[in-house]
């Protein structure tokens, strides 16, 4: 989850909280890629969780990481609860949980991106070694019951873990036994967000599809491909999910704060303490509603950013794009999740042939395959069609893209290598969850703890 904020601008008119995502339009040239990665920390002698605090602990691995990389500590009522590169080179934060994750750095190539995730997960090993801890990269934790599951020491979460039961089933596994893959992408004026938002929108339950990696719950196998998605469908159906409105052909930056206004927020910061705001919109927030229950009752920009990083739609709109249906997976996978996004959406020969391809898939059907993909993945159909046959379509869309963009490393190979995961999902037909479930059946011998030894980084 992003990093709280604060900006003490008061907040004087409607218009500026459309500016706040309206200053995000940049053009062409200063486009970049943002992607970002959850992991679950464990005990290499036993697969058990790692908690927060102890001398092989979650914290002393952040203090570690502190000082060979000489990021600036986040702090949160005096525990350290991440890392911060110097003038926003990208951040490392943790899950209610304990998921360690990687925010990028935005990076104009995906070669760029993906050296970056490899060079993290090289300095994380290194450290994290001496101390007995491992990650493992998939879309839920596999083995450990929720009372088993560690709790970090960030007041925000504690605000969430209290809400989340009083507006849906799922809000408390969602935010402490999943991880996920994201990528951000910019966008160059309000049409084009519309156009990439849509498209990406669309296309979402196809991601969740190609990266789906969460089959096992507690030691076994839990019936669905991405556990991860399902929980998903009743988290805070409000503030998550699936939104139609998103797909009107009239929605704008004004459409997107309107929603957003009416959503309840979760907090707001002030002298450095959260306060619960769980009990109003932002929209009641800025006509009064705090007043005479703290100190500071006017709404300012920073409550404001703040509240848009608390709403989790499919396809998030800050100042750029944040594609959200992937579940977490192995270093090859981090890669091929933004190489996928971006083919897509940074060419316009091929987001205008996706456009064209999807222009008949109503909201309806959109709702109906994103129910259908968590238990079914590829076999889920859409438009007639199982979605393997709809996936294989937009992965050449997603190649094109990438040769058009023509960037090349040291070795003369272009972005489309990243996409090599996803070939081999067209080709076999499998997702990762079938591949794991497969071994789970065979060579596993029903032992969900061997994925920690093969599916570690």
């Amino acid at each position: 989850m992003a990093r709280d904020t604060t900006n003490n601008r008061p907040i004087e008119n409607y218009r500026q909280l459309v500016e706040e995502i309206e200053v995000g339009c940049k053009p062409r040239e200063k486009w970049r890629i943002g992607t970002e990665h959850e992991k679950f920390g464990f005990y290499l002698k036993c697969n058990s969780p790692v908690p927060y605090e102890g001398s092989k602990g979650i914290k002393e691995l952040l203090n570690r990481l502190q000082q060979i990389s000489s990021w600036d500590a986040i702090l949160d009522d005096g525990n350290i609860i991440g890392l911060a590169a110097p003038g926003g080179g990208g951040a490392i934060s943790l899950e209610p949980g304990g998921q360690f994750e990687l925010s990028g750095a935005p990076l104009k190539t995906v070669h760029e991106t993906c050296r970056e995730s490899n060079a993290h997960l090289a300095m994380l090993k290194e450290i994290s070694i001496d101390l007995g801890i491992g990650f493992l990269g998939v879309g839920g934790s596999p083995l450990w019951t929720f009372e088993e599951t560690p709790r970090m020491p960030k007041s925000r979460y504690d605000i969430m873990r209290n809400y989340m039961p009083k507006v849906g089933t799922q809000g408390r596994e969602m935010m402490y036994r999943t991880a996920c893959i994201q990528v951000n992408l910019d966008f160059e004026t309000e049409s084009d967000m519309r156009r990439k938002l849509q498209v990406s929108l669309k296309l979402q339950s196809m991601a969740s599809a190609f990266f789906a990696s969460s089959p096992f719950t507690e030691g076994k196998p839990n019936g669905l491909l991405s556990w991860r998605s399902e929980i998903w469908k009743d988290v805070d159906n409000q503030r998550g999910g699936f939104h139609p409105f998103m797909l009107d052909k009239s929605f704008g930056f004004e459409q997107y704060v309107d929603w957003a206004m009416d959503i309840p927020m979760y907090f707001v910061i002030r002298d450095g303490k959260y306060h619960d705001c769980t009990h109003i919109t932002f929209r009641q927030f800025m006509d009064g509603a705090l007043k005479g229950e703290i100190a500071d009752p006017v709404a300012n920009m920073g409550d404001w950013t703040n509240h848009l990083a608390t709403l989790f739609p499919d396809v998030r709109l800050k100042q750029f794009l944040e594609m959200r249906g992937a579940d977490g997976g192995p270093w090859r996978r981090i890669c091929a999740l933004s190489a996928f996004w971006v083919g897509l959406l940074y060419d316009d020969n091929s987001l205008d042939a996706a456009e064209q391809y999807t222009k008949d898939w109503t909201p309806q059907m959109v709702e109906k395959l994103r129910d259908d993909v968590p238990a079914l993945a590829f076999k889920a159909q859409i438009a007639g069609r199982p979605l393997l046959d709809h996936a294989d379509h937009i992965l050449e869309l997603s190649i094109a893209g990438l040769k058009s963009r023509g960037y090349k490393n040291a070795l003369g190979v272009d972005e489309t290598i990243f996409l090599e995961p996803l070939r081999e999902t067209i080709a076999s037909g499998l997702t990762h969850a079938e591949k794991m479930l497969q071994l789970y059946h065979g060579s596993w011998q029903g032992d969900v703890n061997k994925i920690f030894q093969e599916y570690a980084y």
